[in-house]
């Protein structure tokens, strides 16, 4: 059975891939921070599905439980054919208010985590027998392209993981194939604290009109999972919001 790990998958998007994976016949290790008891719901709806799910809490900002997290998913799961890098935190602090702790906190959750898992997932997935290849899939963000007033080493972190994807590419290929989604504006916790107004201001720049759903993204991640002579490139899911 093959196996994947997706970090951040306590909720929203992550819990999204994980459900899409184990719809898609994969067994998941569920990686959450804080969120135990959501982790465990996610983990319940990949059982739903007929897939065997391990909850593994791991802060992947610290490069020791990132490693004790990739072992655990080999080790209970039988192996490690698809990671995804979910992971990862937001702040709205202007530059002037934003402290070096914060600074550094965000790169460390978004930025850090990437290298972390993947470092520790390499050998792994250079000896999986996947089909097409095995791949690792980064989770950008839109603010990468367009940058953000208010969250500068937000939109930050998601521009240096399109970098770390491309570098990760050309380093891994043809063994291990390594892209990046790239989401809009999409509906989750992230972004619950929207006002009417702002809601407003948000969907009249998406052509399309509506917010993504988390699903949206996974079926990207599927994509690119299953996408064989797609490396080192970034998927944008956003609406149209790119095309302005």
């Amino acid at each position: 059975m093959p196996v994947a790990l997706v970090t951040g998958s306590s909720r929203g998007i992550g819990a999204a891939i994980a459900e899409r994976f184990a719809a898609d016949g994969y067994d998941v290790a569920v990686n959450y921070h804080t969120s135990e008891d959501a982790a465990e719901e996610t983990a319940d709806a990949v059982r739903a599905h007929g897939q065997d799910a391990l909850v593994v809490g791991a802060d992947v900002a610290d490069p020791d439980a990132a490693a004790r997290l990739v072992d655990a998913a080999v080790d209970d799961l039988g192996g490690l054919d698809h990671v995804v890098n979910n992971a990862g935190i937001d702040q709205h602090v202007y530059t002037e208010e934003l402290s070096p702790d914060d600074f550094d906190r965000v790169m460390d959750t978004n930025v850090n985590s990437v290298f972390n898992v993947t470092k520790a997932a390499l050998g792994t997935l250079r000896d999986s027998d996947a089909e097409p290849t095995p791949s690792v899939t980064n989770v950008s963000s839109i603010l990468a392209y367009t940058g953000a007033p208010i969250e500068v080493h937000y939109a930050g972190s998601k521009g240096a993981i399109i970098s770390i994807t491309k570098s990760h590419a050309r380093d891994f290929a043809p063994d291990v194939r390594v892209n990046a989604v790239a989401p809009g504006h999409v509906e989750t916790d992230m972004t619950s604290d929207r006002s009417e107004a702002e809601k407003r201001e948000e969907l009249a720049e998406i052509p399309m009109g509506y917010y993504g759903q988390p699903a949206d993204i996974a079926e990207a991640v599927a994509y690119l999972r299953d996408a064989r002579f797609v490396t080192g490139e970034t998927l944008n899911v956003n609406g149209g919001e790119l095309m302005r």
